[in-house]
């Protein structure tokens, strides 16, 4: 598995021109119906990111900030942003976490996906797991109830991530994971789900820095 931060600008850019030529001749109100988003015009889409309206350019693929459209949005998040309307197949909620090593071609990447997404995690919030909730929630994630805290999060209206931290104690060290509803490998695959993750735990990493 090739992943984004290993890869060339060069790769980058024929992951974006691969997902915008499947958008282009994409059915617009399936896709709607498979994403959960909705049509603002007929070449048009509203979709949420990390709960900021996007508008996606069905002709061209161009993405842009509904409330700023002039903010330009990088590149890792354009490609997420196809890559979830290009790859949904509609599946509902399944109500089942499923950790990163249970999906469909994670397990190769655990120690690396850990390193990037977990252990960043556990260095900022590991020794006051409450504080996680409150960054969470300025960032619209909501509390969840496993561990001694957890939020849950909907970067994509059919996509689930939940952060789980236990505060450890003289003897064990704090600990922590990252789980997902098991419908998300139909709506992204094991390298997007990674970046995803990534892109979460420093969103909320800064947060709780400014």
């Amino acid at each position: 598995m090739i992943l984004y931060h290993n890869i060339t600008e060069e790769s980058f850019g024929l992951a974006l021109e691969l997902a915008i030529k499947k958008l282009t001749t994409m059915n617009p109100e399936e896709l709607c119906k498979k994403t959960g988003v909705s049509l603002l015009d007929p070449h048009r889409i509203i979709l949420p990111y990390f709960s900021q309206p996007h508008i996606v350019n069905l002709k061209d693929g161009q993405v842009s900030l509904q409330e700023d459209p002039k903010t330009e949005i990088p590149l890792k998040d354009r490609i997420l942003l196809l890559h979830y309307l290009t790859q949904a197949k509609g599946t509902p909620w399944t109500h089942r976490l499923v950790t990163y090593a249970q999906i469909q071609g994670g397990r190769f990447y655990c120690p690396t996906f850990q390193k990037r997404t977990i252990e960043p995690i556990l260095n900022c919030f590991g020794g006051q797991p409450e504080t996680l909730i409150e960054v969470a929630r300025s960032l619209g994630g909501e509390r969840a109830s496993y561990g001694d805290a957890s939020v849950s999060f909907y970067p994509f209206p059919l996509v689930k991530i939940v952060i789980v931290l236990w505060r450890g104690d003289e003897e064990v060290s704090p600990n922590g994971n990252i789980l997902f509803d098991k419908n998300i490998t139909d709506y992204l695959s094991a390298e997007d789900i990674a970046v995803l993750s990534e892109t979460l735990i420093w969103r909320l990493i800064r947060r709780s820095k400014s």
